[in-house]
């Protein structure tokens, strides 16, 4: 991989506006952030819904419909995930509603955590049944799944699915390290997981809390993507004296890309290599029905 794969993260599940200012919560300023992001330059976008009055997340596809909509507007053909995280849902039909959407607001990808895991608080709870159903939700609709992996047991569990033929290639991978019980932040544990990946692989780093910059200018300096927001890390600084705001840390991942003189993978480059339809009003991949 030559061009760098920036996956914009800006809101996720758990910051919310008494931690920082800078998270974006209400459609509008999910929005803006992202259309700031796609101005300065990402390659794709990873979406978390949230109520507008309590800012618990969502999982109504309505929600996404309408963020989508407003996203497609200034950029249609920027690569858009859905979040279908088990954290706060265990139910298929809620994990998997904003797969339900069509049309023009048909996600070209869904994420899919490849294993149940523990994190500081809360457990996340994927079954092996839960992740066979959403893969083949996400094979039957033409939805790429965004492959979450935490530890070295998930990338062979994604061989599971592959050798079941509920994944095709090629595949997307964020390798997020530094969750307290999951693989950390060093060049061993990241160097594991990326050998361990099958062929016709592309991966993002990411880093959970202070370990998102350091994750991140691995994936740079190595020849990966990057995964970077709010949504892993709220502040900018390691002594954590600085709140972070979305576009400032993309202009850091800017910066360190151009030092290791890593040009920006456009969308429409990443829609080629991942075999998604052009955009501009036609997403996803062709369904695979057998």
């Amino acid at each position: 991989m030559e061009k760098l794969i920036i996956n914009f993260t800006p809101t996720g599940m758990i910051p919310t506006k008494k931690m920082t200012p800078f998270v974006p919560i209400t459609i509008a300023e999910i929005v803006e952030d992202v259309k700031k992001a796609s101005d300065l330059g990402i390659t794709m976008v990873h979406l978390h819904a949230r109520d507008e009055i309590t800012e618990v997340p969502t999982y109504k596809k309505e929600m996404y419909a309408e963020i989508i909509q407003r996203i497609i507007v200034f950029d249609p053909y920027l690569v858009i995930c859905v979040s279908l995280s088990g954290r706060n849902f265990k139910e298929l039909e809620q994990r998997a509603d904003a797969l339900n959407l069509e049309g023009s607001l048909k996600p070209d990808m869904g994420s899919l955590t490849l294993s149940s895991l523990n994190f500081n608080k809360v457990a996340s709870i994927n079954s092996p049944e839960m992740i066979q159903a959403l893969a083949l939700r996400m094979k039957e609709k033409g939805i790429v799944p965004e492959l979450e992996v935490f530890d070295l047991g998930m990338i062979n569990f994604s061989k599971y699915l592959i050798k079941k033929e509920l994944i095709k290639p090629p595949y997307y991978f964020n390798l997020l390290l530094g969750n307290i019980a999951c693989s950390q932040p060093n060049l061993l544990h990241t160097g594991m997981l990326i050998q361990d990946l099958p062929q016709d692989s592309y991966y993002s780093l990411a880093g959970i809390g202070n370990a998102q910059l350091k994750m991140n200018s691995i994936g740079i300096a190595n020849g990966g993507g990057v995964r970077v927001g709010i949504e892993d890390n709220i502040w900018f600084d390691k002594g954590r004296t600085k709140l972070a705001s979305n576009i400032g840390l993309l202009k850091r991942i800017h910066t360190i890309a151009e030092a290791n003189e890593r040009e920006i993978m456009r969308p429409k480059e990443l829609r080629k290599l991942m075999g998604l339809k052009e955009g501009n009003g036609i997403y996803g991949r062709d369904p695979i029905l057998n």
